[in-house]
């Protein structure tokens, strides 16, 4: 399962650094700060599948309070929605620290 974590973290991280650069380039270009936003980038990745996310929660129980926490999280930098929880699983997935404690005499 650590494995699983790692690698799904690692992906993560890779794919909210692209995003970075993309954000990077086109500040440089644009001479100010410009970030794409999660719904920006969804939308040019595949609207459809956007569109079909947002009728799925329109359609759960709690979609009063759902709806404008998907707008929230849509309006956040994409990098940063992706860096997030991949280096949350980055860390879960790393090795169980082990210190090791020396005695005076094994000095």
């Amino acid at each position: 399962m650590r494995l699983v974590f790692r690698l799904l973290g690692t992906w993560l991280i890779g794919v909210a650094l692209i995003f970075l650069v993309i954000d990077g380039t086109k500040s440089l270009a644009a001479n100010e700060i410009i970030f794409v936003s999660l719904e920006q980038a969804w939308s040019q990745l595949h609207p459809p599948s956007l569109e079909a996310f947002g009728s799925f929660l329109d359609s759960r129980f709690f979609a009063d309070l759902l709806r404008p926490m998907l707008a929230a999280l849509l309006s956040f930098p994409a990098f940063a929605v992706l860096a997030a929880p991949g280096i949350a699983l980055a860390l879960a997935g790393r090795r169980p620290r082990r210190d090791g404690f020396l005695r005076q005499e094994q000095i």
